[in-house]
């Protein structure tokens, strides 16, 4: 492929169709113009199917965690665009985040730009203010609440934010279940379940009928691998879970940015990222640097490419709050690790 063919403009617009157009959301609908964003990223991955489902997806989700939040109406809109017009169609967010108007700017996103129809859209509910926990009835409120805010009659893939142990699994999945039979909700999965409680699930929806999970959205990067790979990785591969890793770069510290205590001055998380700058952690860094430059890729997208390797990860889950940051992640999808660059990832980030 020439350098000419490899370049993609991403202020060329899709088209679109009547059809394609959202409902109004809650808040009035913004009509920011496509930044103009030119980048080179040759040949990109084919998209992934997400488990047992018909859903295919490009392999990084674009999280909304910092829309409303550290990224301003303008800047969510010039992510959501640059993520877009390269191929990206697979976005992620949570009723608890910025308490809704994530939902809300991914939705008046969509009605401007006409992007419903090829976008994969996934939301959490169960720990919003307004409809805490995983009864039926929060269930049924939440994912109204969040049709509205994203201006859609569906959501794509919906997740349990939480494990709910005060509330029957039964009655969580029976209260699921009949959003799906109704259209609103078209797949579901579990968000920080244990491996016990995903077979509990699944066991339940057998015995009861109803749809079982098809996706597991859990902590797995470079830094944190214990949790995941002791106990959840054998659950995914028996269950056909599709695994999205969130916090895949542990908060910005994957992508090389902090590398002392200094440098974590003025972080949202700096507490968290600061327990990270640590012999172990500066280790994993200096192998990422060297992997990368081997690739000529950024750190953020060879931390991302370890992931996409692992069994049964579909596509990691990672933010961004300006259209370069967006550029560095999905290279993550050009990245070809060779196995003695997972072998020495593996060796630096064991334990």
């Amino acid at each position: 492929m020439t350098e000419a063919a490899a370049r993609i403009d991403v202020s060329v617009e899709r088209p679109a169709t009547d059809e394609s157009v959202a409902a109004p959301v809650v808040r009035p609908v913004l009509t920011a113009p496509v930044r103009t964003v030119p980048v080179d990223l040759g040949v990109i991955q084919p998209r992934r199917r997400l488990g047992v489902s018909d859903l295919k997806v490009f392999p990084l989700a674009l999280s909304g965690n910092v829309f409303g939040w550290t990224a301003d109406d303008q800047q969510t809109f010039d992510v959501l665009d640059t993520y877009f017009h390269i191929g990206g169609n697979f976005v992620d967010t949570a009723d608890s985040y910025t308490d809704g108007r994530s939902e809300e700017l991914i939705g008046a996103w969509m009605a401007s730009r006409r992007s419903r129809d090829d976008i994969v859209l996934a939301t959490k509910i169960g720990k919003s203010r307004d409809n805490p926990g995983l009864t039926p009835l929060a269930i049924e409120r939440a994912v109204e609440a969040s049709l509205k805010r994203l201006g859609t009659d569906h959501i794509d893939l919906l997740y349990l934010h939480v494990d709910d142990t005060e509330v029957a699994f039964e009655r969580t999945l029976l209260g699921v279940d009949r959003l799906i039979r109704s259209g609103k909700v078209r797949w579901f999965g579990g968000s920080d379940h244990s491996g016990n409680r995903l077979y509990e699930a699944r066991i339940a929806s057998g015995m009861l009928g109803v749809a079982p999970m098809v996706a597991l959205q859990n902590r797995y990067s470079l830094v944190h691998r214990t949790e995941y790979e002791q106990s959840l990785a054998r659950v995914a591969q028996q269950q056909r879970l599709g695994v999205m890793p969130r916090f895949a770069l542990a908060s910005g510290f994957l992508t090389g940015k902090y590398r002392s205590k200094h440098d974590v001055r003025g972080n949202r998380r700096g507490s968290e990222v600061a327990k990270l700058v640590s012999k172990r952690g500066l280790r994993i860094l200096a192998e990422l640097d060297r992997i990368a430059s081997l690739h000529a890729a950024p750190v953020a997208a060879v931390a991302l490419a370890w992931l996409l390797v692992k069994p049964n990860v579909v596509a990691p889950v990672a933010s961004a709050t300006s259209p370069g940051q967006v550029l560095e992640l999905v290279q993550a999808a050009r990245v070809q690790l060779t196995r003695h660059d997972m072998a020495d990832l593996d060796r630096v980030s064991a334990g």
